[in-house]
């Protein structure tokens, strides 16, 4: 292979609070959004929650010596804000923000660079009460939050990141009900896809305000180039419309200075976008110093009857467009298309659509495949090789790749039954196994390293 990438390019694995801890009632921690979803009949597969998870908020210790086994320059995961705050404002568990302390300083000790995100999905319970993101005060809470949780390990961590994948945040868990909170609305998803937006923008302000010059501040997009199944006009306007709905919505505030096109004719019958107010525009697109993009699949799409025949009833995952429609590639084990080429056109599109676009990281990417008795995970290898030749065939500003995940975790409303981990968990027992694909990364990386990157 001839590299392309830049010096100082770094190799990582990435993770999720919520995924990985467990512990959801220790010291202090308050209810999250997930754990009063997972605890409704039929919300997530087998009625698995939270615990035990891989009880990582009790064996941190030893997975950060996984991670230094492996090699890794960095890890990204996230911080549990009901952890921190357990209402989501007021009160600091003080206990809470000492677990992240102890984190940051371990991954130090082992040469490896922290990647925080402050909000991966698990909303504390207490602000859903008040309405969640559908309330413009949660994005204020937010940046309250971040603001306490930087000026408490700023002088440990250099890159933040604000929110992993606001898409699934408010189209799957407001629009859809497959997500944590479980809601079917159109004017309520909107308003929490702009507000969590919001939120991002109004942390990035308060903590920049604090922080020193060398520090990073970034978003993480999950960016699925949507296909139309078809050449006709009817598949291409569908296409069009998830794309809206999928990508626009989010990267044109960020990147583009503008709402995305078409949002408000298409959600006209259901919402008057009252949510949005002067000078939001500004503060969601604030400069950032890189985009973190999540990449697992294309979506092919075609042009479908609405669900709803009365537009004034429609969710807004409700656009008249059929997803199911899967092109004659390899499949992994969660049914998702293999197409690295993907990835190319993921990182690609970006750059060209966005001239003011900040650099890039891939912070996840990964894939399930059933684990054999041996944990010899030749597909994942396979997976995992493929995608990083096709980042490294993007001509784009690309500075990290984060592998999805480092362990076998929650996987939402999936619960516990697919599996990304390098490393198996054995959820009764809790010992960690590393896979074939685990040792495969390892020598990658160092190989990456003698190479010069």
């Amino acid at each position: 292979m001839t590299s392309s990438l830049p010096p100082g390019f770094r190799w990582g694995v990435a993770t999720s609070a919520f995924q990985i801890e467990g512990a959801t009632t220790a010291d202090g921690r308050g209810p999250s959004i997930w754990d009063t979803f997972s605890g409704v009949p039929g919300a997530v597969a087998g009625g698995d929650t939270g615990e035990p998870a891989a009880d990582h908020y009790h064996r941190w210790r030893a997975d950060l010596d996984l991670l230094a086994e492996l090699g890794v320059d960095a890890y990204r995961f996230s911080i549990s804000w009901p952890r921190v705050q357990p209402t989501g404002r007021g009160r600091v568990e003080r206990r809470g923000l000492d677990f992240y302390r102890r984190l940051v300083e371990g991954l130090r000790e082992r040469g490896i660079e922290p990647f925080p995100t402050l909000y991966h999905w698990d909303l504390p319970q207490g602000l859903e009460d008040r309405g969640g993101w559908r309330s413009r005060d949660t994005a204020s809470r937010f940046a309250d939050y971040a603001a306490l949780v930087h000026a408490e390990l700023g002088d440990l961590v250099e890159h933040w990141t604000t929110l992993n994948e606001p898409y699934p945040s408010a189209v799957a868990g407001y629009g859809e009900g497959r997500h944590a909170p479980g809601a079917k609305e159109g004017h309520g998803a909107l308003a929490a896809a702009h507000h969590l937006l919001l939120g991002h923008g109004l942390a990035v302000r308060a903590m920049r305000e604090q922080a020193p010059s060398q520090h990073e501040f970034g978003i993480v997009l999950n960016q699925s180039p949507v296909v139309p199944a078809s050449d006709s006009a009817e598949d291409a306007a569908a296409a069009s419309r998830q794309d809206a709905l999928l990508r626009s919505q989010f990267t044109d505030p960020l990147f583009g200075g503008r709402y995305a096109p078409g949002l408000e004719t298409m959600f006209s019958a259901v919402s008057d976008f009252s949510f949005r107010r002067d000078g939001d525009l500004e503060t969601i697109g604030l400069p950032l110093d890189y985009l973190g993009v999540n990449y697992y699949y294309r979506l092919h799409v075609a042009d479908a009857p609405y669900r709803e025949p009365d537009p004034a009833r429609r969710s807004v995952a409700d656009i008249g467009v059929d997803t199911s429609r899967l092109p004659d590639v390899p499949r992994t084990g969660m049914g998702w298309p293999v197409e690295p080429d993907g990835l190319t056109e993921a990182l690609v599109g970006l750059r060209n659509r966005y001239p003011k676009l900040p650099p890039l990281y891939v912070t996840e990417n990964g894939c399930v495949y059933p684990d054999r008795s041996d944990f010899a995970d030749y597909e994942r290898i396979t997976f995992l090789s493929e995608h990083i030749e096709a980042a490294r065939a993007a001509d784009v500003d690309l500075r990290g790749y984060f592998c999805w995940s480092l362990l076998d975790n929650f996987e939402w409303a999936h619960g516990y039954k697919h599996r990304f981990g390098l490393v198996h968990v054995d959820y009764a027992t809790q010992a960690r196994t590393p896979r074939a694909s685990y040792r495969w990364y390892r020598d990658f990386i160092a190989g990456e390293r003698e190479r010069g990157a």
